[in-house]
Parts: C-alpha cells; sequence; structure tokens
C-alpha cells in the first residue's frame, strides 16, 4: 500500500536520467511525521505530494555515474 509524503528539501539530481534525491515527511499512516531521503525519477517540487510504496528503504547510497 503507498503512503502520501510531502516533499520537504530537493537536495541533488543525480544523473542524466532524471532522478532527484529528496527529503520528505510522511503525511499519513502509522509512520505519520517521519522523515525519508528517497530517489525520485521525474520533475519535482519542494511542497509535491509523492507516493511512497515501501517506508523502511531509505536513499543513502549515491548513485554510481557510470565510470
Amino acid at each position: 500500500m503507498a503512503v502520501p509524503a510531502e516533499v520537504i528539501q530537493v537536495l541533488e539530481r543525480l544523473g542524466v536520467k532524471g532522478v532527484v534525491r529528496v527529503r520528505c515527511k510522511v503525511i499519513e499512516g502509522k509512520e505519520k511525521g517521519k522523515v525519508l531521503m528517497r530517489n525520485v525519477v521525474g520533475p519535482v517540487r519542494e511542497g509535491d505530494i509523492i507516493m511512497i510504496k515501501d517506508i523502511e528503504l531509505e536513499a543513502v547510497e549515491r548513485i554510481s555515474q557510470g565510470r
């Protein structure tokens, strides 16, 4: 089940495929208020609402640049 989260901060853009690392805050569910870092594909801005499938996973490692 997907849970909505609000984008708090856009941290960095990774690579050329449109991946963006964001910090987001869970809005609903039993994990309400939890702040996560996620990698998002596509255009995203602060204040956007994204749907997160798995709350336990968090983006902590850098994506390799292919070199």
